[in-house]
């Protein structure tokens, strides 16, 4: 099984890539070779990492992604398997063993989550809190409010002295931040996780 390595600190990309190394079900792939797993090393889950997951999980080989943290709150996790990861682990429990079982477990189709971590997983998803760094700047705010009320985008624009084009613009930053597919789910969104 190829896997491939990516961290913002170039200590830990080669102390995981040595210690894959020595796991005899797994192979580190090689700079410019598509890996089956892509193992992401941080230490927090913010917006960037997401960005990382959900930028390698969509490249044209659309690895499957295990993000290894310092730690993880239960919205953070569960912000990481939305965008993409299929493992989660945290830094202090990521053994060379543990780490080619996540590995080999996502390369399988599977989802790991550590078992104490699992009940908040599932209390963040049905209490619709905010994940990490969720949050909408007042003009975000405005538009997705006036959007609630049924308002079309021209009269948004009139209302708040914007071009049309801002208010496009505006919507499809906040679905696109938040992987949302259209208007009406942006709103609900908003509204479940606290954000309006």
């Amino acid at each position: 099984m190829s896997v491939s390595v990516i961290a913002l600190d170039p200590v830990l990309e080669a102390g995981t890539t040595s210690a894959l190394s020595g796991c005899p079900d797994v192979r580190v792939a090689v700079p410019g070779e598509d890996a089956a797993v892509t193992v992401v090393i941080v230490d927090d889950v913010d917006d960037q990492v997401l960005d990382i997951v959900r930028a390698t999980r969509a490249g044209a080989h659309r690895p499957e992604i295990v993000v290894v943290a310092t730690d993880m709150t239960p919205p953070e996790a569960l912000h990481a398997i939305a965008s993409g990861a299929r493992g989660l682990l945290r830094r202090r429990e990521a053994s060379a063993a543990r780490l080619t079982r996540a590995v080999l477990a996502a390369a399988g189709g599977d989802c790991t989550v550590p078992p104490d971590m699992l009940d908040g997983l599932l209390e963040a998803g049905a209490g619709g809190r905010p994940p990490v760094g969720a949050s909408l700047s007042e003009r975000e705010r405005a538009v997705l409010r006036m959007v609630a009320d049924g308002q079309e985008t021209d009269d948004i624009a009139r209302t708040l002295s914007y071009s049309p084009r801002t208010v496009t613009s505006v919507v499809h930053d906040i679905t696109h931040r938040y992987r949302l597919r259209n208007r009406a789910h942006a709103v609900a969104y908003a509204l479940r996780a606290g954000l309006l």
